[in-house]
Formats: structure tokens, sequence, C-alpha cells
């Protein structure tokens, strides 16, 4: 295959391979999407935030003995990742009801979960991402009961970390997205952390930091982006 040629197009990432077999190129594109895709625009400097962002999370999180497939970040919207098997699960950790919990469930927007709540999407477009449970996971042989075990662990472990750093800075997280893979047998955070992938809102203003802002055209979505980063990353955009 040519190596210009993707490896993989997302709505908002290209994967290239590189001449390292173990690694993979992931650029990362000024498209924002919501609904599935149906909503779709361009804004400039997206792509950087969400690099910028993806990095500095994971090495958070490597700080805190959770593995990550982070390598480098050698340009401002590339990250050089290890390569994984891609487990098709969205792994979803709700401390606040929100977005679709609220739309599904008869719950209240803004109820704290306690403990939090984990739920799993299957990722598929053309299918809808539908929910799926723990019984099907394993039915489907995805992950067997000691992997799925893992996964949750991990999540909620990443959780304890986010929800701890973000509350320092005056920001609740609500809720957020997670991808994982596996290498030689090992189970290891994928894909990205960002804006795009959490739902974050200012603790005393409960004003969204998030893809929400765009979602449902609540202001300048990328003035939010840049928020999260000024408060978070010492002389960000200076």
């Amino acid at each position: 295959m040519n190596p210009d040629t993707p490896l993989y197009e997302g709505k908002a990432k290209t994967v290239f391979r590189t001449e390292n077999p173990d690694e993979l190129k992931v650029i990362f594109r000024n498209d924002m999407t919501a609904f599935n895709g149906v909503k779709h625009d361009l804004f400039e400097n997206k792509g950087r935030f969400n690099a910028t962002a993806s990095e500095f999370f994971m090495r958070l999180l490597e700080k805190d003995g959770v593995a990550t497939h982070f390598i480098s970040r050698p340009e401002p919207d590339v990250m050089i990742v290890r390569r994984l098997d891609m487990i098709p699960l969205e792994v979803i950790v709700r401390n606040v009801a929100a977005g679709s919990m609220v739309k599904k469930y008869p719950v209240q927007e803004g109820t704290i979960l306690n403990p939090p709540v984990v739920a799993t999407d299957y990722k598929d477009d053309e299918r809808g991402d539908p929910m799926i449970n723990d019984d099907l996971i394993i039915a489907l042989n995805i992950l067997n009961m000691a992997e799925l075990t893992s996964v949750k662990k991990q999540a909620l472990r990443v959780n304890e970390i986010l929800r701890a750093f973000f509350d320092e800075y005056g920001i609740t997280l609500v809720d957020f997205k997670l991808e994982f893979g596996k290498s030689g047998g090992e189970i290891i955070l994928g894909d990205e952390i960002s804006m795009d992938s959490m739902r974050l809102w200012d603790k005393k203003t409960g004003e969204s930091f998030d893809k929400d802002v765009y979602r449902f055209d609540k202001g300048d979505v990328m003035t939010a982006y840049r928020q999260v980063l000024e408060r978070i990353i010492p002389k960000f955009g200076e």
C-alpha cells in the first residue's frame, strides 16, 4: 500500500502507516461533526486543539499507571501512536446525567450519578453505534469476561484521575468516551481524549466547554475548546 494512502479515515482523524510496523501516524483534522455525521463543519485550529489535549491527558494518565497508545506529537496536529488491534466498543463513563442518557431514560439533566455509570456502545456507524450489554459482548466474542472486567476497571480509573484533575480547575467532568485496543494480549487505551470526546461544564456557571457548544449552537465552539486548554496547560497559546 502507498504510504500516503490512509489506513483509516474517521470523522475527524486520519490514520497512516509509518516506517515502523508497530506505530501509526494520526492526523487530527479540522472537521467537526455531530449527530452521527449529519452536521459537519470545519474550524481552524480544531485539529491542533484536540491533538494538544490528547497528548496532555494521555501523558497525565501514563504518570498514574494507565497504559496508552501515545508515543509522541511531532507536529501540532499529529500524534505517533502504538499500533493496536482496536476493540469495537465505545466505553462511556457518566458522572452526571446529560445528553443521550436524559433523552432515553427518566432522569433529570444534572443528576449526580454515584457511583458513576459505565455503559458500552457497539462501534458501528451503519448500525448507529447501538448500546450493547455484557452478555452480548461475550456472545459476539468481542471480549471475554476477564477482558471486559479489565476494560471497565481501566475506564473507572481514568475517570477517577480526570475527575479529580478537572475539579482542581473548576470544571465538572460530566461524561466521556474511551476506546481500547489490544497489543500482545495487553489491553491499552487508544483513540483520543479531547473536548470532542468529553462533556465538560464550568462549575460556577454551568457553561459547556465541549462539543455540545457546536451540537446545539451555544456559541463559538473553538473559544470553548481554547478555554479548557488555557485553564489546564500553563502558557497555552502564548
